[in-house]
């Protein structure tokens, strides 16, 4: 999966913490239990020492293999010994062993050069709670979507609020339960409250769920995290707009309410238009009606958008405004 250096390098860091906490734990373990059985730590060091001299006898050559077969039936007498200790002290035979949060790799999140199930989980993991943290990501399912709030009644286009919505509702989830790198692309359009958010974080947790990689923010926070890469000097120069443009999932959140200006126009067109020659799945949700965008941005950046991605127009009254009724009316 295509997840950030700063995911990645984070995911790298809890997993040797959890591995220098085991050593830290078995360190203490033995602390404990050859303060109280000290014959225990003589038998460590016995067989530290038979370790060695196997290695030096190996290396040596001539009768190597009557000497590795003595220190073999020294180790099973000390082996047979400490166990007895440990049986004495009502502790199972692994108590000195080295216990890691992770059996499979170690803690090292790789087996034979191949990523262990338990980095894969954490890197989703990761994932999701930075999306949290920028979004209302726990709060967004498909779930907790009601429809309740769109009126049966139909509109001008002869279709009902109610009506639209399901359609879209059900094309979402849909979506979001048979996503690939290469599903088609969105774009939400249609007035302030009526669930584009919502929709497209649930999609991003379904999507997370399953282990690709999904980067959610505003138009506003993408370009002004840009804009201080590009003009601050940071060290991580355009590491953003990379992340932007490979991740498997992009969700653009709010199109239009940037502040406008030359760089954040090509900033935007650059990750759009190349995530499309990419063939890279990227959900758009706006406010602004089709000539309010050619007015901000381009006709060009207008044309490839309604080219390249399924439109859905979400219909009904301010949900937000809604609920904040009810609560007032409780």
């Amino acid at each position: 999966m295509a997840y950030s250096r700063e995911i990645f390098e984070e995911v790298q860091n809890k997993l040797y913490k959890k591995r220098m906490s085991a050593f830290e734990e078995l360190k203490f373990k033995k602390e404990v239990f050859y303060r109280r059985f000290p014959r225990a730590k003589e038998i460590e060091k016995e067989l530290s020492s038979t370790a060695v001299k196997a290695s030096k006898a190996v290396l040596s050559g001539g009768s190597a293999m009557d000497e590795i077969k003595k220190l073999k039936e020294k180790n099973k007498v000390l082996n047979d010994e400490l166990c007895e200790i440990l049986k004495e002290a009502g502790l199972p035979k692994d108590h000195l062993e080295i216990k890691y949060s992770c059996g499979e790799c170690s803690d090292e999140g790789f087996i034979d050069g191949r990523m262990c199930s338990c980095m894969k989980d954490m890197l989703k993991k990761e994932s999701y709670n930075r999306l949290n943290k920028m979004s209302p990501l726990e709060l967004s399912s498909f779930d907790n979507f009601s429809l309740n709030y769109y009126l049966k009644t139909p509109s001008e286009d002869k279709h009902s609020p109610y009506k639209r919505m399901s359609l879209i509702y059900n094309f979402c989830r849909k979506y979001a339960s048979g996503f690939k790198k290469t599903s088609p692309n969105l774009l939400f359009t249609g007035r302030t409250g009526l669930g584009k958010t919502h929709l497209s974080l649930a999609i991003a947790r379904e999507v997370i769920d399953k282990g690709f990689a999904v980067i959610y923010g505003s138009s506003q926070s993408m370009i002004s995290k840009m804009e201080r890469e590009r003009f601050q000097n940071y060290s991580e120069n355009g590491e953003s707009e990379k992340h932007f443009i490979n991740c498997d999932l992009l969700i653009i959140d709010d199109l239009g309410t940037e502040f406008m200006s030359p760089f954040s126009v090509a900033a935007i067109y650059n990750i759009i238009n190349s995530r499309i020659m990419m063939n890279k799945a990227t959900i758009i949700s706006t406010n602004l009606t089709m000539r309010e965008l050619e007015k901000n941005y381009t006709e060009r950046l207008v044309s490839r958008m309604i080219g390249n991605n399924i439109r859905l127009e979400f219909l009904g009254e301010d949900i937000r405004q809604k609920k904040l009724k009810e609560l007032i009316n409780k």
